[in-house]
């Protein structure tokens, strides 16, 4: 079994990235969305975090989240928000695919990856050069033309205030931020 080892830090604030199972496109669906909406808010009033930006496609999200003081916990979050809402997700009529035998041993279902990715936000420029990347993601994917097409993400929050007043997107063509990253090995 691979060992992890995650970035860990009180407090800290933290890029994700959290992929569908075989990367299949349902995140973008009416219900879907909703109960996302609602497996976040839930894990939030038990586990608080704070979302500072978060970009949600048909088969992966991006988000960054800030933590409270004395608290490095991420994993148990997204544990318990993957949870949910493939409990609510199913139950609601969502569809599965076929499984690996790996995955039907464990009693996992299909409806995300198993693991996730994430990177420590180190500093100012950091963090907007993810937030920039996060909301161009739906461009990056063709699924539209402009960050300003794309309705799920917090693109027209960062627009009020004055973010993305004279912006040029070409910057983000020299960045690497490992993107092609599959969050999980191939069983």
């Amino acid at each position: 079994m691979s060992n992890y080892r995650r970035s860990i830090m009180e407090g800290g604030t933290f890029f994700f990235t959290v992929v569908t199972y075989k990367r299949v496109k349902f995140l973008t669906d009416d219900n879907c969305r909703k109960i996302l909406k609602q497996a976040l808010a839930g894990v939030g009033q038990s586990w608080p975090f704070a979302t500072l930006a978060f970009c949600l496609l048909p088969d992966h999200l991006h988000c960054i989240w800030r933590l409270p003081p004395k608290d490095s916990d991420y994993s148990k979050r997204w544990s318990i928000i993957k949870r949910t809402f493939s409990k609510n997700h199913l139950a609601a009529g969502g569809k599965t695919i076929t499984q690996s035998e790996s995955r039907i041993k464990k009693r996992e279902n299909s409806v995300w990856q198993r693991r996730f990715w994430e990177h420590r936000i180190g500093n100012d420029n950091n963090f907007y050069n993810h937030v920039h990347y996060i909301h161009f993601n739906p461009v990056k994917h063709g699924y539209v033309e402009i960050p300003a097409d794309w309705p799920y993400s917090t693109y027209h929050h960062f627009c009020e205030k004055g973010l993305y007043n004279n912006f040029d997107w070409n910057f983000l063509d020299d960045i690497d931020f490992g993107d092609n990253i599959d969050c999980e090995r191939r069983d």
